[in-house]
Formats: structure tokens, sequence, C-alpha cells
């Protein structure tokens, strides 16, 4: 398969799990109509932002990678005969959660997990009082769409995990977020389609959108939406999606281009690993 048809959904907070849980299974409805091959959810798909607050009531988001929410979009999958990128906040066991994406093949195979690395503890993204640390590696999906790989959010300001991403063979990095206006805001511009091109491969990027206010009223942040995904020389495929409002983006990548962008700029070959010890020094 050389070109493919991939999905993005940015949405807010409806109010409950269950309108979050149908509004997505609409966007894969939307999505499949529209001849996509791919979707890729935000972040924490069908749930609030919870990193807002502190508040141990959120741990009930959480639920294993084999869950009811991953058995339905499993199913989805299958009778959309789409390939799915599925956010969770994921139960290992009780006490111990983790910010997970789960892939799903398009025969709906649920093929593995990611786990978010890198876990923030900022204002209003309090993660570390509710994630464990990733411990999945950075592994790459065969799927039917290619070969898929995931980071999430936070983890888009290190430059290793995108790196060894497509040293383990990814033509098509999903990146799902939860980002905010203030510091990120240039960093947004600049990272993914730098990663994009330093890496030679596709990056797609769903973003939250809105105000969550009616589940933490003046706590609230705007998420700035501004979905997009970035070829491998680092420009973006069609227009960014909208700073204010819900939106499904449709977009076609041309798989062929990795072969091309790579053989033009000879990162891979030139690369010399021998000499990046410090790299990884505590």
């Amino acid at each position: 398969m050389t070109v493919v048809r991939v999905a993005l959904s940015q949405t807010t907070w409806p109010g409950s799990k269950e309108e979050m849980l149908d509004k997505h299974e609409q966007f894969a409805r939307d999505a499949a109509a529209q001849g996509a091959q791919v979707i890729c959810f935000q972040e924490l798909f069908y749930g609030p932002y919870f990193g807002i607050t502190q508040d141990a009531k959120y741990y009930d988001f959480a639920e294993p990678a084999d869950g009811p929410i991953v058995q339905r979009f499993a199913a989805l999958a299958a009778e959309l005969h789409l390939v799915m990128v599925l956010p969770i906040y994921e139960e290992e066991q009780p006490g111990v959660y983790y910010n997970t994406a789960v892939v799903v093949d398009a025969d709906g195979t649920v093929l593995g997990k990611y786990r978010k690395h890198h876990i923030p503890n900022l204002d209003r993204f309090w993660e570390k009082f509710y994630f464990r640390p990733g411990n999945t590696g950075w592994p790459v999906f065969q799927t039917a769409v290619g070969k898929v790989g995931v980071t999430i959010c936070y983890d888009r300001h290190f430059p290793e995990g995108w790196r060894v991403l497509g040293l383990n063979g990814a033509e098509i990095v999903f990146n799902p977020n939860a980002s905010k206006p203030g510091l990120s805001n240039r960093l947004w511009e600049l990272e993914q389609p730098t990663a994009a091109a330093a890496n030679g491969y596709f990056v797609a990027v769903p973003n939250r959108v809105g105000r969550e206010d009616n589940e933490y009223g003046d706590d609230a942040v705007d998420f700035y939406g501004t979905s997009y995904v970035v070829d491998p020389q680092g420009n973006f495929v069609g227009e960014k999606g909208s700073s204010e409002k819900e939106e499904l983006l449709i977009r076609d990548i041309d798989l062929s281009m990795i072969r091309k962008v790579r053989n033009d700029w000879q990162f891979y070959r030139d690369r010399r690993p021998d000499a990046y010890g410090e790299l990884v020094e505590p």
C-alpha cells in the first residue's frame, strides 16, 4: 500500500464517558465513510483531561488494555476495516496506571500497546499523580496501512524516542495530545515537523480542542486543537485543524515518499551511534 488515507479527530469533553465514547465511534464511522484507512484519537480520548487536578476519583477511568473500551473499538475496527490508535488510561492492576495507546489492526486484532515514557508534573499537568512512566520500549506495529509507531504528548519534547521509532522501522508515527497555549505553542510548530524530517517518516498529531470548563470550571485550560499531519520533509500535508472547534481531519499520505527522502537525506547512513554514548548516561 503506497497512498494511505489518515484520519485524526479533535474534540472537547461533553460531560460523560458514554457521550465521549459515542462521539468517537461516530468519528470512526465518518472517517471510514470518507475512505480513511487509519484513525488516531486524542490523548486519553474517552475522558476529560484530568491532569488539570489531582483527584483520585479519576482513577476510575482506568481499565485494562483488553478491557471493554478496547474491545468495543476493536470490534468497530473490524466492522469498518479501519486501523485504530486508541489512547486510553490503562490499569495494569489496582493502583498501577499508565497513559497508553493501544494499536488495533483493520481486522480487529489488538496488535499491542505503547505506554507514555515521559510524565510531566507541571501546573495543570499533574500527570505523575495518575501515571507510572512507560516500560514498553518504542514498539512499531505492522498494520494494514504500514508500520505504525506511537509517542504521546510530552514524549514529543525528547528526540531520542523519535529516532528509536525510525530505527525500528516506523513509517507513520502518531502523537496524540492534550496541549494548551503557553510555552508549548512554538514547540508545537517546531517539534513534530522537525522529528518527521530528521527521521524520514510521516507524523500525525491529534490534539484536544476547547475548554473543559464543564468539568473544571475556572481551572480549565483552552486546548488549542490545530491537529495536523507532516511528511518526511517536515512539510504540512494540507492545512492544520481548527484552533477552536471539533473537527475530523482526513489527509492522504504517500508512503513511497519515505524512500525518496531517505535517499536524498542520508541521515541513517551517516549517523554515528559509536559517538553518542553520553546520551544514555544518567
